[in-house]
């Protein structure tokens, strides 16, 4: 089920109410309404895949209560390794068993001993990487003994389907998320006025941003060839809106949602596109996942502590690694590649924890270096994007030949799609920079609205009309296919 769909439309007003309405005097009620929403939002895309996430369940959850009371370190490791083998299987089988399957046959082929395998024809389930992701850490946590496991199976089970962030994150910790599956949860005002703000910018960031961009996108990056440079460039940062426009869009709504019901979900974007170095970038950028790899693959690896070889190793395999997390193409592993030898210089040089707070503290607005360190920033990132975009290296490499050619100093090509959509897209980004800019110290970009009422819902208002006069053809979010 799409957020931004009729089906979500009537979903969540109506989960709310049994929420709220129905099951509001009974925590057991609460968490199985939760489990039940969560199982029927999920199972909207292939019920068959529901099996898959009870499985993902069910293994972790009895992984931690065979970590209870067993003290054998044997029998613990092999008790971790049995639900780490299961997620990971998952992943491989579900996600990359034909990529490694082609990478095979290609390597083979090279060296003149061509070889035959038989590919699955197998889709895709949604959010496998992401709740596969959040169970696996719950049973590391327990097996490290930062957290007790849990009995009560509903709330485990809550926990792992929770419905708004279940296909695309946040990826939660359980130590954070799960604790708010034992508590009653009681209806508060100001939190649910709060989270329908955060929906409302996180649908403008969706519909009007993403969407809009990707049919400019969409054109640029199949028919790179016909273009000139400045045109590609253009679609090359218009990607770059997209991508964040619709992942963290996602994310707000999931938030805001969260919110509704009086859970607290993690913040996973602090507007990186304000970053002043790619480091800062990587701190602000999906920070669920980042964190994920720094706790349980960076810091397990020896982190940066260790001698400066080690700790370029470490900082390459975490790249790597989480280029291939974001899907089964050699791109996603170049565009990991290219961010290591971004990081790489500020590591060596003890500067990648320099920009810690935020651009501009307390002033209106940056000072020309740290202006220039932004955009510099940027335009590194928008040429990593263009990696991650691409369907295969060679087209990555041909687009950005054709960005640093002498085509780069033509006039960029408007006409491509409708007129009305690239001014669409062009309008709303500046009003996404110029409001996430005023709230770049706040949870999300509405966060912070005038004191006047009257103002406030003229802001909320008129962001809701822009929605509407504005918003593009329904696209699916980027990152279901991850």
């Amino acid at each position: 089920m799409l957020f931004n769909s009729l089906d979500f439309a009537v979903f969540l007003p109506l989960v709310f109410f049994l929420h709220w309405f129905v099951a509001k005097k009974s925590l057991k009620a609460q968490n199985i309404l939760i489990v039940i929403a969560s199982y029927i939002f999920y199972g909207r895309w292939d019920w068959r895949f529901l099996f898959l996430l009870l499985f993902s369940t069910l293994t972790d959850f009895f992984t931690g209560l065979g970590l209870l009371n067993e003290q054998n370190i044997q029998k613990r490791k092999f008790l971790l390794a049995l639900s780490i083998f299961v997620n990971l299987t998952f992943l491989m089988v579900f996600k990359y068993y034909n990529f490694f399957i082609d990478s095979f046959i290609s390597a083979f082929t090279f060296f003149g001993k061509p070889i035959n395998f038989r590919h699955i024809n197998i889709v895709l389930p949604v959010g496998i990487s992401f709740y596969t992701f959040q169970t696996m850490s719950y049973s590391i946590d327990v097996y490290k003994k930062k957290l007790e496991p849990t009995k009560n199976f509903i709330a485990f089970a809550a926990f792992v389907a929770f419905f708004p962030q279940l296909v695309a994150g946040p990826i939660e910790r359980a130590a954070k998320l799960l604790p708010q599956f034992y508590i009653k949860r009681v209806f508060n005002y100001e939190k649910a006025s709060d989270g329908c703000k955060q929906i409302l910018w996180g649908f403008f960031k969706k519909m009007v941003i993403a969407d809009n961009c990707a049919v400019y996108v969409n054109m640029v990056f199949d028919h790179y060839k016909n273009y000139s440079g400045s045109t590609l460039l253009l679609g090359a940062v218009l990607f770059a809106f997209q991508i964040y426009g619709d992942f963290s869009g996602y994310s707000d709504i999931a938030i805001g949602t969260s919110k509704l019901f009086g859970v607290t979900l993690m913040k996973n974007f602090a507007f990186p596109y304000f970053s002043r170095d790619m480091a800062e970038f990587w701190r602000r950028w999906h920070i669920s996942l980042t964190t994920w790899f720094r706790d349980y693959v960076y810091i397990p690896l020896g982190g940066s502590k260790r001698d400066t070889l080690i700790s370029i190793r470490n900082t390459f395999i975490i790249f790597l690694v989480s280029g291939f997390w974001h899907g089964a193409n050699w791109t996603f592993i170049a565009w990991g590649f290219i961010n290591a030898l971004y990081f790489l210089p500020l590591m060596l040089l003890k500067r990648n924890r320099q920009n810690k707070d935020t651009a501009a503290a307390g002033k209106t607005f940056p000072g020309f270096k740290e202006l220039v360190s932004i955009i510099s920033t940027f335009f590194l990132t928008v040429i990593g994007w263009i990696f991650f975009r691409s369907y295969t290296i060679r087209d990555s490499a041909g687009y950005l030949a054709k960005i640093f050619s002498k085509t780069i100093f033509k006039k960029p090509a408007f006409n491509i799609v409708s007129k009305y959509s690239i001014v669409g897209a062009l309008i709303s980004i500046i009003i996404l920079i110029s409001i996430e800019w005023i709230n770049r110290d706040e949870e999300y970009g509405l966060k912070k609205l005038p004191k006047s009422k009257l103002l406030r819902w003229v802001i909320i208002i008129g962001i809701t009309m822009v929605i509407v006069e504005l918003g593009g053809a329904q696209q699916e979010f980027i990152y279901f296919q991850f």
